[in-house]
């Protein structure tokens, strides 16, 4: 494989902090979930269109089956996905329900293991329980707190299992189709998944506010096509796992901005759990790197 152009792990950073804006935009929609689920993608559809017919349509024809199905799977997982985290945002708090969102390495790290035989080493287990400790920590307060909160706990937590298994799908894709090919059907296929979702559940598609529709276009521009889709490009560089774990920095970014934005208190539970986030993080990708790098001085012995 061909070496990257520009440090994936800068490229990663960059699509964190883009993915850290979609909770308070979501949070400032009085839209309902589904249709903020389905303009965030329709939009990103609509602005990907002239790059995509101008310069990658061709690609369509030298895709396989196989290759289709996964990014279809992929595009459904992705919608469902949306739905749920945007659901958990009515009932709990940015901060809880972006760390419950984020503990894919969970999941990811069985996903991983089952399905693509990636090696994990003790350190990587251990970095990934950390910066799971650290997002328990961070959440700990609203778990106390009513049962409605809890309940939009709960939906945060469902809502991270359909995106490891669209990030699995994805790193299976990724390797033999171009970004914006692979993004451009993704995010059609989870178009329509919302749109007939919409439909079956009865949320209308208007008429909404000047603000609701500044907020699905924002939603679209930031966290969609320069966060997911910079995860989707890293997906050919990077292990699911290194996503799913980077992905963790989420909730202090969407935390802080909550407290300035939404006027969210941040508590010191918040503060010393996204502490222990960032070093389990950083301990999981300098340990990954240095395997990576012993796997490389192998293969040229």
């Amino acid at each position: 494989m061909e070496e990257p152009k520009i440090n994936p792990y800068a490229v990663l950073a960059i699509g964190v902090l883009s993915v850290s804006a979609s909770a308070i935009f979501v949070k400032l929609s009085t839209a309902p979930s589904g249709v903020i689920a389905f303009y965030r993608l329709f939009f990103s559809v609509l602005f990907m269109l002239p790059i995509f017919l101008t310069k990658h349509v061709s690609e369509l024809r030298l895709i396989t089956k196989k290759d289709w199905l996964f990014s279809a799977i992929a595009g459904i997982l992705l919608a469902f996905h949306f739905i749920l985290w945007f659901e958990s945002l009515n009932y709990t708090s940015v901060a809880s329900s972006t760390v419950l969102v984020t503990l894919q390495p969970l999941f990811a790290f069985v996903g991983t293991y089952f399905f693509f035989k990636e090696k994990l080493s003790s350190k990587a287990i251990l970095s990934g329980i950390i910066a799971v400790a650290g997002s328990i920590i961070i959440s700990w307060g609203d778990f106390q707190i009513s049962g409605k909160a809890l309940y939009g706990d709960v939906i945060a937590l469902l809502a991270c299992i359909p995106v490891t298994a669209y990030l699995l799908f994805g790193q299976n894709v990724r390797k033999r189709v171009s970004l914006i090919t692979y993004t451009f059907i993704v995010y059609f296929m989870s178009t329509i998944t919302l749109f007939i979702y919409c439909l079956a559940a009865g949320e209308p598609l208007f008429p909404y506010s000047s603000s609701n529709w500044t907020y699905f276009i924002l939603l679209a521009l930031f966290p969609n096509l320069l966060g997911h889709t910079l995860f989707n490009w890293s997906i050919k560089w990077l292990s699911t796992s290194t996503i799913s774990m980077a992905i963790l920095f989420e909730p202090v970014g969407a935390t802080i901005l909550a407290f300035f934005l939404l006027s969210e208190n941040v508590v010191w539970t918040q503060i010393l759990g996204g502490v222990v986030v960032i070093g389990g993080i950083l301990l999981f990708v300098i340990d990954e790197r240095k395997m990576k790098l012993k796997g490389e001085m192998k293969s040229t012995t």
